[in-house]
C-alpha cells in the first residue's frame, strides 16, 4: 500500500512538472512567432530574426518589450561600433583625410549613443508626458541616430579613403543602421498599437 501511494505521489509530481514545462515552451513559441511576424515587416528580416529570436521568451507577444529590446540592442551595438572605430583611429599610416573621416564618424556615433540612451530612458519612463508625446520624442531620437549613421558613412565615400578602412567602417555602420532602422519600425508599431 505504501509503495502504491509513493507511485501515485511520484506520478502526480511528474505530471505537474510536465504541465509547468509545456506552457514555457508554448510561451517561447508564441514569442518566436511574434518576433518572426514583426521582423517580416522590417528592412532586414534576416538580421532582425537573428538578433531578436534569442529574446523570444522575455518578449512574448509584447510590442512594448520588443521596441524596448530593439532600442537597447541598438544602443549597445552603437557603443561597440564606436569602440571599434576609435581603435581604427589609432592605426598607423592613416592619411589626414582618413583621420578626419574617422573623427567625424566617432562624433556621429557619440551623438547616436546619446540619442539612443535618451530613447531607452524615455521608453522605460512612465510619467510626466502623454504616451503620444513620449513616443514622438523616442521616434525623433531614433531617427536622428539613423541620420548620424548616414552622416558617418558620407565621410568614407571618397576615393582618398583606404579600401580596407572603408570596408571595416562600412561593415560596422551598415549593420548598426539596419538595427536602428528595425528599432524605429518597432517603436513606430508600438506607438500606433500600444
Amino acid at each position: 500500500m505504501a509503495a502504491l501511494l509513493i507511485l501515485i505521489h511520484l506520478a502526480t509530481l511528474l505530471n505537474s512538472s510536465l504541465a509547468v514545462r509545456k506552457p514555457l515552451g508554448t510561451q517561447t513559441n508564441i514569442g518566436t512567432e511574434f518576433i518572426r511576424t514583426s521582423c517580416g515587416t522590417t528592412t532586414d528580416p534576416g538580421l532582425c530574426m537573428t538578433t531578436f529570436s534569442g529574446y523570444a521568451s522575455e518578449i512574448q507577444a509584447s510590442p512594448k518589450l520588443l521596441a524596448r529590446t530593439a532600442l537597447s540592442v541598438s544602443l549597445n551595438t552603437t557603443r561597440s561600433a564606436s569602440t571599434v572605430i576609435v581603435k581604427l583611429s589609432k592605426s598607423h599610416g592613416l592619411k589626414p583625410k582618413e583621420i578626419a573621416a574617422i573623427r567625424d564618424c566617432v562624433e556621429e556615433l557619440k551623438d547616436s549613443v546619446d540619442e539612443l540612451k535618451r530613447a531607452c530612458d524615455e521608453m522605460g519612463s512612465g510619467g510626466g508626458k502623454s504616451f503620444e508625446l513620449r513616443m514622438s520624442d523616442i521616434q525623433t531620437w531614433v531617427s536622428a541616430a539613423l541620420t548620424d549613421e548616414d552622416t558617418c558613412m558620407d565621410g568614407f565615400s571618397g576615393k582618398y579613403i583606404n579600401g580596407n578602412l572603408k570596408t571595416t567602417v562600412r561593415r560596422q555602420i551598415v549593420k548598426l543602421a539596419h538595427l536602428i532602422s528595425i528599432a524605429l519600425a518597432f517603436v513606430s508599431h508600438y506607438a500606433a498599437h500600444p
